[in-house]
């Protein structure tokens, strides 16, 4: 069974950063291109930033280019995004998903305020 586990959000101040983690399993995850998106209140999803199978190419989306960092240890089946300099319209439930598909997890909560 296919399974993607967000974890490591929480509320943080505006200018400050987190990073989350997503655990896969049941599936070869270095076989994949895997992907970001994120839902803010009241939105549809939206897509924030694809890596490729081996971790060597990245793309972003315009309103987190430069903040954000997607990684990936393919060794542990994890995919990372690390957060910086966060802004309050970056508010959301975050998931990971294939490059090609849709979330299967719960995601995780991002709130970003003072």
């Amino acid at each position: 069974e296919v399974q993607l586990v967000e974890s490591g959000g929480g509320l943080v101040q505006p200018g400050g950063s987190l990073r989350l983690s997503c655990a896969a399993s049941g599936f070869t995850f270095s076989d994949y291109a895997m992907k970001w998106v994120r839902q803010g209140p009241g939105k549809g999803l939206e897509w924030v930033s694809t890596i490729n199978n081996d971790g060597g190419g990245t793309s972003y989306a315009d309103s987190v280019k430069g903040r954000f960092t997607t990684s990936r240890d393919n060794a542990k089946n994890t995919l990372y995004l690390q957060m910086n300099s966060l802004k309050p319209e970056d508010t959301a439930v975050y998931y990971c998903a294939f490059a090609g598909g849709k979330p299967v997890g719960r995601g995780t909560q991002v709130t970003v305020s003072s």
